[in-house]
């Protein structure tokens, strides 16, 4: 069946034809939830409720607009709710000065204001013609970051427009304003997220790399920490490099301050070995960290690391490290010696 088809057995409470229907804009959806609340557990959860939101509605829905249109409306205000309802997401940078790598580490903080890595793979397909953005792009963490820091209509204006495409008008009905407010909600979105944002964004910088370059940049960071070797490591960061690592609230500026803190803690002389695998969170290069544990006689996963290139140096560092780090990764359980 077409998707007119599925639409019009959905709305005879097919559940098998809702399934079918909502499966070819399940991933976006997600993107977009992820993009309002920079959290993929929380996106996953705002999605379960619009998607009820949406079979209750089904039946209602008379095509006055695209059922794609109709679909973000709902997914979008359920994510406003969920804004309303705990505190914006940050990165550790954005929490507080800068640490010095000689203090003791920081305890993780009990509360979740973390941004949350995105394991999954954004469809290439989906980037309209009028969109700011790809939508590739706006899932790398300095625009998931950007993006927190914008009042929650402000943050749904701009994805709506810039990253979905929609017009002035559509934006205006699925937040229930008028077309003059979303126009200066966006300005004013424009001038806070441009601020905060890199001249590049990852995308465009991985793209002007040579496949083969990056490849051995890729094999020469793994290997630097399988063998913990630190000035191998050092060596690939920028001068002003950027480490954070939530969920503890600690974030390092420069590369000796990075080199400090590597040599007093993850490749300390004695320091358990550790073994990376490729993998890719965000849109970026990424990777994930094993540790070994004597008791299990096995690497077994510690945190998510993601990298942000700037040429052919890294320029931030982010580790990220919970019990969900790893939830869903295509990676390892563990690794056997």
């Amino acid at each position: 069946m077409n998707e007119q088809q599925l639409l019009a057995a959905a709305q005879r409470r097919d559940e098998e034809a809702f399934a079918r229907l909502i499966e070819s804009y399940r991933r976006e959806l997600h993107a977009h939830c992820y993009r309002m609340l920079g959290s993929a557990a929380d996106a996953e959860d705002a999605l379960q409720d619009a998607l009820l939101g949406v079979w209750r509605g089904l039946p209602r829905f008379e095509g006055r607009s695209s059922l794609r249109s109709w679909l973000y409306t709902i997914a979008t205000n359920a994510c406003l709710r969920t804004i309303e309802r705990r505190p914006k997401r940050v990165l550790p940078i954005d929490y507080g000065p800068a640490s010095d790598p000689h203090d003791p580490i920081a305890e993780p903080l009990l509360e979740s204001v973390w941004i949350e890595p995105y394991p999954y793979a954004v469809p290439a397909d989906t980037t309209a013609p009028d969109a700011r953005y790809e939508q590739s792009e706006a899932v790398e963490l300095a625009f998931i970051a950007a993006l927190q820091h914008l009042p929650a209509r402000q943050r749904a204006v701009l994805i709506l427009r810039d990253v979905l495409g929609f017009s002035a008008r559509e934006t205006a009905e699925a937040l229930d304003t008028t077309s003059v407010s979303v126009d200066s909600a966006l300005q004013r979105a424009h001038k806070a997220v441009d601020a905060r944002l890199p001249e590049r964004s990852q995308q465009a910088t991985l793209r002007s790399l040579d496949d083969e370059e990056l490849k051995q940049m890729v094999e020469k960071f793994v290997a630097a920490w399988g063998r913990a070797d630190i000035d191998a490591v050092v060596s690939m960061l920028a001068e002003d490099a950027v480490l954070t690592m939530p969920p503890r609230p600690m974030w390092f500026a420069g590369r000796e301050a990075i080199r400090e803190l590597f040599a007093s803690y993850p490749l300390a002389p004695g320091a358990p070995p550790i073994r990376l695998v490729p993998t890719r969170s965000n849109g970026q290069l990424a990777f994930g960290h094993y540790v070994w544990d004597e008791e299990e006689n096995a690497f077994m996963p510690h945190s998510i690391t993601v990298l942000a290139l700037r040429d052919m140096k890294i320029s931030d560092f982010t580790i990220f490290r919970s019990p969900d780090a790893f939830a869903g990764f295509d990676l390892p359980e563990q690794i056997s010696r």
